[in-house]
């Protein structure tokens, strides 16, 4: 936070990606600055929380697998329907928890072409995922597929 207090008097930084994995910082920088910048949750497990304490926006990979559920989850969350969110989020996590992960993008592409949302494709010098870590990135995407929330979105 303070390092973006020195960074105030510049106008053309209206934004923080927050991706420490530790939101009290948000509450941090709101304390020390106000409304000065516009915070954006950039750690896909830490989406409700970090909007829960002041993140206006969320970078996700997992969202180009799920679109439907991540934007509903959001939408909840920014609403003030933490129950709903909650019930949301605690489907979601095991695959939120693939976006931190170091072959975080190996991961969500294999994910996308598991749900029919892309394919797993990378380029050098990342690999696909084989053998035991291909079994339970499928597993875990399986899972969320076969338990998918079945929910229509409130008016």
């Amino acid at each position: 936070p303070e390092s973006f207090a020195a960074l105030a008097d510049e106008k053309n930084i209206v934004a923080v990606k927050e991706s420490s994995h530790d939101s009290r910082r948000i509450t941090d920088m709101i304390n020390l600055l106000g409304d000065r910048y516009q915070i954006i949750c950039g750690v896909d497990d830490l989406m409700l929380e970090n909007v829960l304490f002041g993140a206006v926006g969320w970078v996700s990979g997992l969202t180009n697998t799920f679109p439907r559920e991540s934007v509903e989850m959001y939408r909840l969350a920014t609403s003030g329907k933490t129950k709903e969110a909650l019930e949301l989020y605690r489907w979601f996590m095991p695959l939120l928890h693939l976006d931190v992960a170091v072959k975080l993008v190996q991961y969500i592409k294999l994910a996308n072409q598991i749900a029919g949302e892309g394919k797993e494709w990378v380029r050098p010098p990342r690999l696909p995922l084989v053998g035991e870590e291909r079994q339970r990135i499928e597993a875990i995407v399986n899972q969320a597929l076969a338990n998918r929330p079945k929910f229509a979105r409130a008016a």
